[in-house]
């Protein structure tokens, strides 16, 4: 071995990798999802960044990143805080999710595969079977949802949908905690699948608006119920 190349060999890197912007900008989406960080919390870069263990400026990027999605707000003598939706905001959403996801369901029928249908057959099976378990069911939801907007083809349609969901993370938690909306959203499932497996787009749609519609429903009661519109915690 010749001193050039003793002088390429790189160690390998063993150490912790700090966390970058996009990282710091995932947590903290986990973090209004579930709650840990709720509407009005104060999001303040030297306290985040020692709790994350990072410098300021990937904090200072996934802020700006979540100001430019409308999941933060930047008030004047109290800079970023967790945005707050207003009760006519979430129903706006929930009229807009209702529309693309309907959409997306009337698209699927006419441009899914038959493995496409196979796997959202499957997904909602596991729902199914998977009862009770709180973080099972969440994900296996917002998989079948991914995976029949992606089966629309239409990647404008996937863009829009992604920004309302994204705005509904300030909502807070999903209701699948809940067993009996659980079990109501494996129904609904199944009905726009029924309907995708015949090829039948306008009932796709109508079950799919169906569905969203229940979601709605379960929202407006739970805020009902807390009389608080920004600390709901119900889902699709």
């Amino acid at each position: 071995m010749t001193n050039r190349e003793k002088l390429t060999i790189v160690k390998p890197d063993t150490a912790p990798r700090a966390l970058h912007g996009v990282n710091v900008y995932d947590r903290l989406c986990d973090e209004i999802r579930t709650g840990a960080l709720k509407p009005g919390a104060r999001l303040t870069e030297t306290e985040l960044a020692e709790r994350l263990a990072v410098s300021r400026t990937p904090v200072r990027e996934a802020i700006r990143r979540l100001e430019a999605e409308g999941l933060v707000d930047h008030q004047p003598r109290t800079g970023a805080v967790v945005r707050r939706l207003a009760y006519p905001e979430i129903m706006e959403l929930y009229e807009m999710r209702t529309v693309l996801e309907g959409t997306a369901a009337r698209f699927a029928a006419r441009a899914a595969s038959p493995m496409e249908i196979e796997a959202l057959l499957a997904i909602n099976a596991e729902m199914a079977a998977a009862a009770g378990q709180l973080g099972v069911l969440v994900a296996l939801n917002r998989q079948f949802h991914s995976r029949l907007l992606d089966a629309a083809r239409n990647r404008f349609l996937v863009r829009s949908a992604a920004s309302v969901e994204n705005t509904l993370l300030i909502l807070g938690p999903s209701a699948m905690e809940s067993p009996e909306r659980a079990k109501q959203a494996v129904s609904e499932h199944q009905a726009v699948l029924d309907a995708l497996v015949q090829r039948d787009g306008d009932r796709a749609e109508a079950a799919m608006r169906q569905h969203m519609e229940s979601a709605q429903l379960t929202r407006l009661r739970i805020l009902r119920q807390t009389d608080n519109p920004t600390d709901p915690r119900a889902d699709a």
